[in-house]
């Protein structure tokens, strides 16, 4: 069996078209703005990404690019400053930060209305009883991928490899609500590679390269790879051992090209519906 690649480049480039066009009807552009604090160069990557995704959805966007030196008063008078601009739906603050500042106090400062990554507890708490106004971007991105290629996870094992706050965890809530029957794994989990045989829909978000071999794939299942992690010579590459999985896998996602396009994607879907809370807001 050779299985289809997900083609998340593709539907990315989809999504934000048809956020570009919703956002046509506001009465405004929706605002976006970016924290990066320090000179990771990941994380510098991904902030000009994000740039060039407001600008193809005909959002307004700001940067600030601080100091890794930067004190976390500093840094909270900031957020406290863009949670009262009008003009302004959505606040991303990149991680990770520098050593010595405190991210939960960060993310608990960014108004519920104005966290795009849906981060903060308030939202947290809504996503987990389904009354959620925001999905936290990679976990909503994956399962736009399921339901563009018509996999319903209605009945179906999934399989959850990795347990963050920011991917693990959203992830199983949002393969539950749509009715799967949902396992985490983690580190201690035992067998981890039965459980993976088991899975219909298998998601690794571990951070661990080669941990999805070709054996630890069920013959017909989904694959979705979130990792990011770098080989040896320096490539991007996941968890899964893609050419192995995909000749047992009936659908794959590669890294890069699947996931982490959705991820930028579905910030712009989250932004869009700040945008349109705080027009109704100002009715």
């Amino acid at each position: 069996m050779a299985a289809t690649i997900m083609d998340g480049k593709a539907l990315a480039a989809k999504v934000k078209e048809r956020v570009r066009q919703q956002a046509k009807s506001l009465p405004r552009r929706p605002g976006l703005a970016v924290i990066l604090v320090g000179d990771d160069p990941a994380s510098r990557v991904y902030v000009n990404g994000k740039k060039r995704d407001c600008a193809e959805c005909g959002f307004y966007s700001e940067e600030y690019a601080l100091p890794a030196q930067t004190s976390q008063a500093e840094l909270m008078a900031l957020v406290d400053s863009l949670n009262r601009r009008a003009d302004i739906d959505g606040i991303l603050c990149q991680l990770p930060l520098p050593k010595g500042l405190d991210e939960m106090a960060v993310l608990r400062a960014i108004h519920p209305s104005k966290d795009v990554d849906c981060f903060h507890p308030f939202n947290v708490g809504e996503l987990m009883i389904g009354m959620q106004s925001f999905q936290p971007c990679t976990p909503a991105g994956v399962m736009e991928l399921l339901s563009e290629y018509g996999i319903d996870p209605a009945g179906k094992h999934a399989v959850v490899v990795g347990r963050s706050h920011t991917v693990g965890k959203p992830q199983a809530v949002l393969l539950l609500q749509r009715n799967a029957t949902v396992t985490i794994c983690h580190s201690r989990t035992p067998d981890l590679a039965q459980v993976c045989r088991e899975a219909d829909i298998l998601v690794s978000a571990a951070g661990r390269r080669g941990l999805i071999t070709g054996d630890r794939v069920k013959e017909g299942a989904v694959v979705i790879d979130v990792a990011m992690n770098r080989d040896e010579n320096g490539k991007l590459c996941g968890d899964v051992c893609f050419e192995a999985a995909a000749q047992r896998a009936a659908y794959i996602t590669p890294v890069p090209g699947g996931v982490g396009p959705m991820t930028r994607a579905m910030l712009m879907v989250n932004t869009l519906t700040a945008a349109r809370l705080h027009a109704a807001e100002d009715r």
